[in-house]
C-alpha cells in the first residue's frame, strides 16, 4: 500500500500515513484487496512446490502501536490464517517479518504465523520472552557484511549465542544489499553452520 500511494520509495511514507489519518474507510478496502491478493499468490507459491513462505511489512516500523494495531496487524492475521485455511493438509510453516514492528511482537505471537523474523534493532532474548514459543528469524545485520570475514564470524557468534540453538533460524535481519562480496555471505552461512551445532 505504502508504494501504491507514495509512488515510490520515501524516507516517511508520509502521503501513505496521511492517506490512513485521512481516509481511514478507503484505507481498509484498500488492505482488504491487497490481503486477498497475498493470499492467493502464497497458495500459487505453495502448489508451485514451496515448503515455506514469508510475509514481509518492511516498512511497519514508519508506523506506532496503535495505527499499526488498527490497519497491519489485522491483515496479517487475515493472511497467516486464510493461507491455512485454503491449503488445509497442505500448508506449510509461515514467516512474518514487520520490520521495525518491536511493540507488536506479542501480537504478532497470537497471529497463525508459525515463525517471526526480526531486524537488527531488536534484542532476540527480549523477542524470545514476547513470542510465546514461537519460532524466531533474523537477525544480523546486513550492512555487517561489510566488514571483515574474522568480524563477521564474532558478530554470528554472539548472535547465535543470543538465539539460543533451538527454535531460531539464522538469518540477517533484513535483505543483503547487492554489493555485498559473496565471499562475505559464504563467511556468515559458514559461522552459522559452525555455531548453530550442540556442544
Amino acid at each position: 500500500m505504502a508504494y501504491m500511494i507514495d509512488g515510490g520509495g520515501s524516507s516517511t511514507f508520509s502521503k501513505s500515513k496521511a492517506w490512513l489519518y485521512r481516509h481511514p474507510e478507503s484505507s481498509f478496502k484498500l488492505l482488504d484487496i491487497i490481503t486477498e491478493v497475498c493470499i492467493n499468490f502464497l497458495v500459487e507459491q505453495v502448489y508451485a512446490g514451496a515448503q515455506m513462505v514469508q510475509v514481509f511489512d518492511s516498512h511497519a516500523g514508519i508506523l506506532g502501536p496503535q495505527m499499526f494495531s488498527k490497519f497491519c496487524l489485522p491483515s496479517l492475521a487475515k493472511i497467516a490464517k486464510g493461507v491455512k485455511e485454503r491449503l488445509g493438509q497442505s500448508a506449510v510453516p509461515m514467516v512474518v517479518f514487520a520490520k521495525g514492528a518491536h511493540y507488536a511482537m506479542e501480537h504478532l505471537a497470537d497471529t497463525e504465523f508459525d515463525v517471526l523474523g526480526i531486524d537488527w534493532t531488536m534484542d532476540p532474548r527480549k523477542a524470545r520472552l514476547a513470542v510465546k514459543g514461537k519460532v524466531l528469524q533474523g537477525n544480523l545485520d546486513p550492512c555487517a557484511l561489510y566488514s571483515s570475514t574474522n568480524d563477521i564470524n564474532e558478530r554470528v557468534k554472539d548472535m547465535m549465542t543470543e538465539f539460543g540453538l533451538s527454535k531460531h533460524i539464522a538469518n540477517l535481519g533484513h535483505g543483503i544489499y547487492p554489493d555485498i562480496s559473496p565471499d562475505h555471505m559464504k563467511s556468515f552461512l559458514e559461522a552459522v553452520h559452525k555455531y548453530g551445532q550442540s556442544p
